[in-house]
């Protein structure tokens, strides 16, 4: 069963989507449609669907505006619009296809399947990772592996610093002075690294405790080994303490 999201300001036209979905194929299901796409990126953030069917022309942000508020796109998207000139720019914007108003039977048809096999690809990917991930954790204890940009990275423990969020993202901080930054949390980063060797010290921050200069209690941060101030929170102090 394909999950897919609707976003369309109009709410007829995500009536006639929906029911158009509904009646042209039982392997798919809308689980949820916004008219108000502030709305939508809230849910998709927590709620990625199988497949978006997102309409171009919206009074308060259009399509490709919305799909760059979303830091993770892992589902199929699918723009929807009644004019045809947006086609180049919706492939740009990686859409696995384009659907004109008033839809057309035999084009949704051709766009069910390739939303089948994206993501029956994306599926074969995430099992790769996955493999790959509890291999490297189980025989490698001092390398961990980050997934970024379509790729996995295998990084060195010893070659980690810090991690600083920055919302829905997080800068991982090299000891060689390369950052990297990653469409994840900081909690999803933290859940990621061994815990015998990082802390996070503060919201916003994850340290490498073997890279830690100096710790100023009066001041209440820590120095890095290349001189980064980072602050520790009141809360964890305690925790902190008992980890040096």
């Amino acid at each position: 069963m394909i999950h897919a999201v609707i976003v369309d300001d109009e709410p007829k036209a995500i009536q006639s989507l929906t029911w158009e979905l509904s009646n042209f194929s039982s392997d798919i299901e809308v689980v949820e449609t916004f008219s108000n796409p502030e709305d939508a990126i809230v849910y998709l953030n927590e709620n990625p669907p199988d497949c978006l069917f997102l309409d171009i022309q919206m009074p308060t942000m259009d399509g490709f505006q919305f799909l760059e508020r979303l830091p993770n796109k892992d589902f199929a998207v699918v723009i929807t619009t009644a004019y045809n000139e947006y086609a180049i720019k919706a492939l740009k914007h990686e859409a696995i296809d384009y659907l004109l108003k008033p839809i057309d039977s035999d084009d949704l048809e051709d766009t069910l399947k390739k939303i089948k096999k994206h993501n029956y690809r994306a599926l074969n990917v995430s099992k790769i990772e996955e493999v790959l991930t509890n291999f490297n954790g189980k025989f490698d204890t001092k390398r961990v592996t980050i997934s970024a940009d379509g790729k996995l990275i295998f990084l060195n423990i010893d070659d980690i610093l810090y991690v600083e969020s920055d919302g829905n993202y997080s800068t991982i901080h090299m000891e060689d002075g390369q950052q990297l930054v990653i469409t994840k949390k900081l909690k999803e980063v933290d859940a990621t690294l061994p815990e015998h060797y990082f802390f996070r010290i503060h919201n916003s921050y994850i340290i490498n405790l073997t890279k830690i200069k100096e710790f100023i209690k009066s001041e209440g941060y820590v120095v890095m080994l290349s001189n980064h101030k980072i602050p520790v929170a009141r809360q964890r102090k305690s925790d902190f303490l008992e980890k040096l």
